[in-house]
């Protein structure tokens, strides 16, 4: 059953959708904004039962997130934004027009037609395989914080944080806050990078990232959180769940220092070595892609956020991980852009604001997103992921958890069966062919491959995938779910 039209399509609402669909209420179109969540606000404003209101020391850009849901709850009064939650886009058709595909849990299907599109699906945890990381108690460092989040949970009482990247301290820090004994956080990369001349210009421009590692630093004090630089975490052991994790010390190169292992007892792990945009529906549309700077494939946008299919604008992590602030510039910038796609002439490459204000607004928004993007170069120059995780795989260690893959199954596929990318090894060893379809193996295999197969690294290959999210088979068979209820409302659930 399909929805009445509507002229953009927003999917994803976490910041980058969701200043994208108020920006394109503001600019006077009509708006579907569609999100797998409850609430609005994606994994950096997650909700809990009691509201986000009670947790507001864990979210960031607190005072943001109550004007861009002031406007959103304005707007959908109005009807002008149509907000529809619990609903994950599966598939996108492209005609004349764009078809939206989303199911809500299996139940139905609701389609949504629209002239433009904003693609804002974020990202999630990249993960680098290591000795016991399939024990229960092992977690990625966004789960961990995701179970805080949303439901309260600590993973565990004597929690080891470790990777690499700024936001194990936020990760550390919530946890400590909440009552867990974070043993320590082990960062594999130092400070130093920090000190580059274009990376010091970066922070100093954004002090505001300066003033929350501050934050970090004082909550670290009061709960006695011990932060080591240029360490690592090389294995977790245990039987039934993860008892001990062994970590140490690297050398400015990113190798392991002989010697330096040291075994801690914990009843959970965190690890953490970045993130990875989420491309299934950008790249099944067609659209190019590119290696980032910390080699994750990501969407090649224009000026104003344009992708290379026509009325596709992307936003937020999928063109490059940068954090909440960047994702909400794009946003703003795609909300826009895509409002005014729907009525011109679809030839012109250039952008027009219509009145002197949306001129200046667009133009700050445009130098806003250099700084920030400046900034994110810094951080992926500074906390790049160390070799050394090569090194500390054993043969039988797993790198796809799915499938039950080894490294050795990976190096006999490129020795005898003459495997040379990840697409390649996902078809004869079965690798990301499990129920994430690579999405926590992907980087891995990448990277295996390339060393065992004496090729280039080439992230690409594993993340062209037919359908974005599981659906019923019944969905496959007879070309659609079970329709929406009649009176199913669009104002979200």
């Amino acid at each position: 059953m399909a929805s009445s039209p509507v002229d953009v399509c927003v999917v994803g609402a976490g910041p980058a959708g969701l200043t994208a669909a108020v920006a394109a209420a503001t600019a006077g179109r009509t708006v579907a904004l569609v999100d797998a969540g409850a609430r609005p606000g994606g994994q950096f404003w997650r909700h809990s039962p009691a509201g986000i209101e009670a947790d507001r020391a864990l979210h960031h850009d607190f005072v943001k997130y109550r004007q861009l849901e002031t406007g959103l709850a304005r707007f959908v009064q109005t009807g002008q934004i149509r907000l529809l939650t619990r609903h994950q886009v599966w598939t996108i058709e492209r005609g004349a027009r764009f078809t939206v595909r989303a199911l809500k849990a299996g139940e139905y299907e609701r389609t949504v037609d629209a002239a433009a599109l904003v693609l804002a699906p974020g990202a999630y945890d990249r993960q680098v395989p290591l000795p016991g990381w399939e024990l229960p108690g092992v977690y990625t460092a966004g789960g961990a914080q995701a179970l805080l989040k949303e439901h309260g949970v600590l993973v565990g009482a004597r929690v080891l944080v470790a990777g690499t990247g700024p936001f194990l301290l936020s990760v550390a820090a919530g946890l400590a806050q909440r009552g867990a004994r974070v043993v320590g956080v082990y960062e594999a990369n130092t400070g130093l990078g920090w000190l580059h001349h274009r990376s010091l210009r970066a922070v100093v421009r954004n002090f505001g990232k300066l003033s929350e590692g501050i934050h970090y630093a004082g909550t670290f004090a009061r709960h006695r959180v011990w932060y080591h630089p240029r360490s690592t975490i090389v294995a977790a052991h245990g039987d039934t769940e993860v008892r001990a994790a062994t970590v140490a010390r690297l050398t400015r190169h990113g190798a392991v220092v002989p010697g330096s292992e040291r075994r801690i007892e914990v009843d959970a792990i965190a690890v953490g070595w970045g993130f990875t945009p989420q491309l299934e529906l950008p790249v099944a549309l067609g659209t190019r892609t590119e290696v980032d700077a910390d080699g994750s494939e990501i969407v090649l946008v224009g000026d104003w956020q344009q992708s290379s299919t026509p009325g596709v604008f992307v936003a937020g992590e999928a063109t490059g991980v940068g954090g909440a602030a960047l994702a909400r510039v794009e946003g703003e910038i795609a909300g826009y852009a895509a409002a005014w796609y729907v009525n011109v002439d679809h030839e012109s490459a250039s952008f027009h604001p219509r009145s002197r204000r949306a001129e200046r607004r667009l133009s700050w928004l445009r130098k806003r997103r250099l700084t920030l993007r400046a900034f994110a170069a810094a951080m992926h120059r500074a906390h790049p992921v160390p070799p050394s995780w090569l090194d500390q795989l054993q043969p039988d260690t797993l790198v796809c958890r799915c499938e039950e893959v080894s490294v050795e199954r990976l190096r006999t596929a490129a020795d005898d069966l003459g495997v040379t990318d990840a697409r390649l090894a996902k078809l004869l060893t079965r690798t990301g062919m499990g129920w994430c379809q690579g999405r926590v193996c992907g980087y891995a295999t990448a990277c295996l491959v390339a060393r065992f197969a004496g090729t280039g690294y080439d992230p690409r290959g594993l993340t062209e995938r037919p359908l974005a999210v599981p659906v019923p088979l019944g969905v496959l068979a007879h070309g659609a779910a079970p329709a929406v209820p009649a009176d199913e409302s669009w104002r979200g659930e």
